[in-house]
């Protein structure tokens, strides 16, 4: 019970003991009566006084107390007329008011924050604290390729590893990771917390390398192949040129058979060094893309009936499964036609003899997706399929996938390779450009 209460318990005792104590002293009014009725009396106006200033004070207080509880920072407390209590009353007036701004301003920041990180270009992902997901922002769906959120959240990424594009799961916590996807593009992967309700929550932050990285990449190797282009392609022209002189003055010379045709091999591969490294400077020399509206299934079309014939070598099979829905795109024809043989030629070649390549539009996702049954790839070299000059093949130079990379990047196209757990090798480009209506 409340001491507001108790209180109204003895005001009524007391008036009672005075009812009875005044009837009684109407009946006999002797002396002891009259001051025991005006020591009730006195009685009731110190409990009114007291009332007034203890009672009252404490109940305001005790309002306060549940305004507080129901976090109602709004509301504020009247003065009560009481010196000391109205002291109280003032610095909770003034602490309410505090607080209300504080809410109001911690409200304002969450607001932003959480605009910021929708907006923002670094995939964030933020997990409770038993590391399951319960966040995440538009950048971080993309990057690690999660079409519906509700089929991860509450999961820990360990669970989803084999599901998503990029595994985080082997991040140490307060450790930053640089890691490469299977279409080349390469992300800063950092794991951090923060502190939530007295206890650390972990978040992971992915940030896109891959602008930057192919740009100084591109730099580097370009500079080299320009140096090393114009040294070898001076040298071998004056050792070819000299070497023709010498091979012709020779002809009129006996016994200069065997030094002839050593001199013309000599030519052969000074010409054969020379075509290689102008393979190098053509990927340096890669033409801007100019665009124009493109029927990609017309395109493929005139592109599978010249494959066939390399096709037919190697008793593979060509299939094509055309969307006839699929819209008009804007791409440059030349270069994107270059970029079909390139990968075509891939998958021949990883399949040698017998086999199958599924080539395949889809209107509604605006992906072209190139299958074949070859020897696949392994997960130790998908990281570094487009990585410039890497190679899996024997006497590979590294420049289909590097032109591949270069030519689908200026089309703002987002692209894959690795084997699936079918077996399959798919090659799948996802066009982003905005289709022709």
């Amino acid at each position: 019970m409340k001491l507001r209460g108790y209180f109204y318990i003895l005001a009524l005792l007391l008036l009672a003991v005075f009812g009875f104590v005044f009837y009684e002293g109407i009946q006999t009014l002797s002396w002891r009566t009259i001051a025991a009725i005006l020591l009730v009396i006195v009685t009731l106006v110190y409990l009114i006084v007291f009332y007034q200033k203890v009672v009252r004070p404490l109940h305001n207080i005790g309002s306060g107390m549940d305004l507080l509880r129901e976090q109602d920072f709004s509301s504020r407390l009247r003065k009560v007329g009481q010196y000391e209590a109205d002291k109280v009353v003032a610095i909770f007036n003034k602490m309410m008011e505090q607080l209300k701004n504080e809410r109001l301003r911690l409200r304002e920041q969450n607001q932003f924050l959480d605009l910021l990180i929708h907006a923002s270009p670094m995939g964030v992902i933020v997990l409770d604290y038993d590391g399951r997901i319960t966040e995440l922002n538009p950048s971080a769906s993309r990057i690690m390729g999660i079409d519906d959120f509700d089929a991860v959240k509450g999961k820990q990424l360990s669970e989803l590893k084999d599901k998503l594009l990029i595994d985080l799961s082997t991040i140490p916590m307060h450790k930053t990771r640089t890691l490469s996807l299977n279409d080349g593009t390469v992300y800063k992967c950092t794991l951090e917390s923060f502190i939530d309700r007295g206890f650390p929550r972990p978040f992971y932050l992915i940030e896109s390398l891959t602008d930057e990285v192919r740009r100084a990449e591109k730099k580097a190797y370009e500079k080299v192949i320009r140096m090393i282009s114009h040294e070898v392609n001076n040298t071998t022209a004056g050792i070819t040129s000299t070497l023709d002189t010498v091979q012709e003055g020779l002809k009129t010379v006996a016994d200069t058979h065997d030094m002839r045709e050593a001199m013309q091999v000599c030519i052969d591969r000074s010409y054969s060094m020379s075509e290689f490294i102008t393979n190098f400077a053509d990927v340096v020399k890669i033409p801007k893309a100019v665009l124009s509206p493109v029927n990609l299934n017309e395109l493929i079309k005139s592109m599978t009936r010249f494959m066939e014939v390399m096709c037919l070598k190697r008793n593979i099979k060509l299939t094509f499964i055309a969307d006839n829905e699929f819209p008009l795109l804007q791409l440059d024809a030349s270069l994107f036609e270059q970029v079909l043989l390139n990968i075509i030629k891939n998958s021949v070649e990883s399949i040698e003899n017998n086999g199958e390549v599924t080539i395949t539009t889809n209107a509604q996702s605006q992906t072209l997706e190139i299958a074949d049954n070859g020897k696949g790839i392994s997960k130790e070299i998908e990281s570094k399929l487009f990585s410039p000059f890497f190679s899996s093949k024997p006497m590979g130079q590294g420049l289909g996938l590097l032109f591949i990379r270069e030519v689908l990047t200026q089309h703002n196209c987002r692209f894959s390779l690795r084997t699936h757990d079918d077996g399959l090798t798919r090659f799948v480009v996802k066009f982003n450009t905005n289709p022709l209506l």
